[in-house]
């Protein structure tokens, strides 16, 4: 198969293709989805295939506007619609109990609640209005892989496997979106993304921070409770700022290629490293953000690469997501000053 390249101005033929049963991605806000039509059984079947995800993993189901949401679900609590009016379009997602039958269980992992979202991409919104139904849309990476935050991120995972790609350039957030269970008594974040724990609060009222291990047998509500993700090829260690040089001086020692993951503040401590071997985070936790699979990816070009050294931020705000992501793709593994 070959996977086309479709302009925002291609839409038309992008929508075709997801009418027809086929994968396209798509951008939002927060990275590159994977298409499929969600109503559509056998369509969402190759999701799970191009990824090479797990069955029991649930998709999110991406939608145009509000109302087609309410089409679904058996409850939209009062809840939900105070935060769909305060972060939709957003980088918000909301789990749901659905109507029996409303998807498959191709969609929902089994379970009977679902996971929806309403991106804040133009191009996305109008792509799903066209095709007329809602489209699941996973990060479009082989499955345990770093998101995709560019379309040639995508072309390189799943390049052959899908029918199209729509190219919107790099994408603005480049962390997954906020999970929020809205299926139980108490709302509870899932996984953490842009919209943070206090802006949900002030919009509904207190929350819990649910930190549940998905046994091997249990089926996760959201994407990225279970299963390994955003791993590079290389082994990352998350590294404080103040503690970058002692690790360089402890990578240095193991005479073996090694990259940084860092803000231009700690890089330019480092200048006599190559520069393919010194990725830029910018400034901020915003940018860093942004930039952090794009890093990881970077250095899976380099072969030779075997270490990481990311930078770590404070767990607050926007950082909570961030070292969300990071935690994972290091396997929790930090540098120690004292080795």
């Amino acid at each position: 198969m070959q996977t086309k390249v479709f302009k925002a101005s291609q839409l038309p033929a992008a929508a075709a293709a997801l009418v027809a049963g086929e994968l396209v991605s798509f951008p939002t806000e927060t990275v590159y989805g994977l298409g499929a039509d969600a109503t559509n059984e056998a369509a969402v079947k190759k999701v799970y295939q191009a990824k090479g995800r797990p069955s029991d993993n649930p998709l999110i189901v991406h939608v145009a506007d509000v109302a087609t949401v309410k089409k679904y679900v058996s409850n939209f609590p009062e809840t939900a619609a105070k935060l769909t009016a305060a972060f939709w379009p957003g980088s918000l997602t909301l789990i749901l109990p659905l109507k029996p039958g409303a998807f498959s269980k191709t969609v929902t992992g089994g379970l009977s609640t679902a996971a929806f979202r309403n991106p804040n991409n133009q191009v996305t919104l109008d792509l799903i209005k066209q095709v007329g139904h809602p489209i699941v849309g996973p990060s479009a990476n082989t499955s345990g892989k770093p998101s995709p935050t560019l379309a040639s991120h995508v072309l390189h995972d799943l390049s052959g496997k899908i029918a199209g790609v729509v190219d919107d350039g790099p994408t603005g957030v480049g962390l997954e979106s906020t999970v929020l269970d809205l299926s139980t008594a108490a709302p509870a974040i899932l996984r953490p993304g842009a919209v943070t724990q206090a802006q949900i609060e002030s919009v509904i009222g207190p929350i819990a921070t649910n930190h549940h291990q998905v046994k091997a047998d249990e089926v996760p509500k959201a994407p990225g409770m279970k299963y390994k993700h955003y791993a590079p090829n290389a082994q990352v260690y998350i590294t404080q700022a103040k503690d970058f040089e002692a690790a360089v001086n402890w990578a240095q020692k193991k005479q073996q290629p090694f990259g940084l993951l860092a803000t231009d503040a700690v890089l330019a401590q480092f200048t006599s490293l190559p520069v393919n071997y010194r990725f830029s985070l910018g400034d901020s936790i915003v940018s860093a953000s942004q930039h952090l699979f794009d890093g990881l990816r970077h250095y899976d070009q380099l072969p030779e690469v075997k270490l990481i050294l990311a930078q770590a931020f404070p767990a607050e705000g926007l950082g909570v997501a961030y070292m969300n992501r990071l935690g994972k793709s290091a396997g929790q593994v930090h540098f120690k000053a004292d080795r």
